[in-house]
C-alpha cells in the first residue's frame, strides 16, 4: 500500500454555527473515511508521533481520510460550552457538512459512542461503520471510586494524570513510547478540558440507539483492553443489526499501540479497501520459526537448542512475539499460532 512517497496533511477549519472554529485534516485522496478520535486530540503533533501516524499513513491508502481537534483541543480553541454528547454531534456534523457526500465512519475510544449516535441519526450519510474500542455504557467502564480518582487526578495532577491513563491505555508500549504519549496528552489541551472530556466519556449512553443503527458495522476490540472491558464490545455487537465483531489480542486501548498493522487489516478488509499482503503475519520468518515452537510447549532452553542459538537469544525472541502480537503470556502467543496455522489450513 506504500509507494515509498512522504505522505502529507492538509489542514483546514469549519464555523460551527456560533462562530466556533473546527480544524480537521485529510490525508490521501478518495470516498472519505471519517475518524472520531477518543477524548485528546492534535493533529499536527499526532502527526510527529510515529507510532500513531503509522496508523494513519496505514488507514488512508485508496481513501480521503479525514480527523479532526474536538473544541478545546489541539488547533480547535476552547468555547464557552459544556461537553456533551449534543455538542460532539455538532462538531461531526460541521466536518461532515464540508465533505458534500456519504462517508465511511471510525469512532474510536470515546469517538465509538459518538460515532453510533450520528449513524443512528443520520443514516443516509453513513456507508460503513467501524468502531474500535467503544462501549455502549460509560458507566459500566470502571467503578465509581476508580473513576473520581482519575478524574481528581487530571484535575489537581495534569501531569501525573496523564501518566496513569498511558499506562492504562497503552500498556504494552515500550517505555519510551508511554512517556512520548504522556507528553502529547498534556501538549493536547489543558487539565480542566481534559477532566470535562474524559468525565464525557463516562457519562456516554448510547443502549437505546444501537437499535437505530442501519450501517453495515464492524466492532473490533483488543481481548485484555484495560479501559474499555471487551464485554463492552460484546454489547456493541450484539445491539446493532447484523454487527460483526472482531476481537483481536492485546491489552492497549489506543489503537496504534500493540499490533497496529493486523488492526489496519481488519479494518481495511471491511471497508472493501485493498489490504497489503503480510509476511507471516508480521513475524519474522525466524520469530515465526520461535513461535511455533512455542505453541509445541518448548522452554527457551529447548528453543535455543533446537534453532542452534543462544537461550538468550531465544528469550529475547519470545519477547519481541509478545510484544508484537500485544500478548502477555507464552500461552496467548501459542493460542495465536494455533488459530493462525488453523485458518491457513483452511485457506
Amino acid at each position: 500500500m506504500s509507494d515509498n512517497r512522504v505522505v502529507q496533511q492538509r489542514i483546514d477549519r469549519v464555523v460551527l454555527a456560533d462562530g466556533a472554529a473546527l480544524s480537521y485534516a485529510t490525508v490521501g485522496t478518495g470516498r472519505p473515511l471519517v475518524y472520531v478520535t477518543g477524548w485528546l486530540t492534535h493533529l499536527e503533533l499526532s502527526w510527529e508521533l510515529a507510532a500513531e501516524r503509522a496508523l494513519y499513513e496505514a488507514l488512508a491508502p485508496g481513501c480521503r481520510l479525514v480527523r479532526y481537534d474536538r473544541a478545546g483541543c489541539g488547533l480547535s480553541p476552547a468555547v464557552d460550552r459544556p461537553a456533551s454528547l449534543a455538542f460532539e454531534l455538532e462538531q461531526l456534523g460541521a466536518v461532515t457538512a464540508a465533505l458534500g457526500e456519504p462517508f465511511d465512519l471510525i469512532g474510536t475510544s470515546m469517538g465509538a459512542p459518538v460515532a453510533v449516535a450520528w449513524a443512528a441519526a443520520h443514516p443516509e450519510t453513513v456507508r460503513r461503520l467501524v468502531l474500535y474500542g467503544g462501549w455502549v455504557r460509560g458507566d459500566d467502564l470502571s467503578p465509581p471510586a476508580v473513576r473520581e480518582h482519575v478524574l481528581g487526578l487530571d484535575e489537581s495532577h495534569w501531569g501525573l494524570g496523564s501518566d496513569v491513563l498511558t499506562d492504562i491505555f497503552a500498556p504494552d508500549a515500550d517505555r519510551a513510547t508511554r512517556a512520548e504519549v504522556a507528553r502529547y496528552q498534556r501538549a493536547c489541551s489543558t487539565a480542566a478540558t481534559a477532566r470535562a472530556l474524559l468525565a464525557l466519556s463516562y457519562e456516554l449512553d448510547v443502549s437505546d440507539l444501537l437499535a437505530q443503527v442501519r450501517a453495515p458495522t464492524l466492532v473490533v476490540h483488543r481481548i485484555d483492553d484495560r479501559a474499555a472491558p471487551v464485554a463492552q464490545a460484546e454489547a456493541l455487537a450484539g445491539g446493532i443489526d447484523g454487527a460483526q465483531l472482531a476481537l483481536l489480542p492485546g491489552r492497549s486501548h489506543l489503537p496504534y499501540a500493540g499490533d497496529r498493522d493486523e488492526l489496519v487489516r481488519v479494518i481495511r478488509r471491511f471497508l472493501g479497501l485493498p489490504v497489503a499482503r503480510r509476511r507471516t503475519d508480521g513475524l519474522t520468518a525466524r520469530q515465526q520459526e520461535v513461535a511455533d515452537l512455542v505453541s509445541q510447549g518448548c522452554t527457551n532452553r529447548e528453543i535455543a537448542t533446537r534453532l542452534g542459538i543462544s537461550e538468550r537469544s531465544a528469550e529475547g525472541h519470545v519477547e519481541r512475539i509478545r510484544l508484537r502480537l500485544g500478548v502477555r503470556s507464552r500461552a496467548q502467543i501459542a493460542t495465536w499460532f494455533s488459530a493462525r496455522r488453523g485458518l491457513r489450513e483452511l485457506g
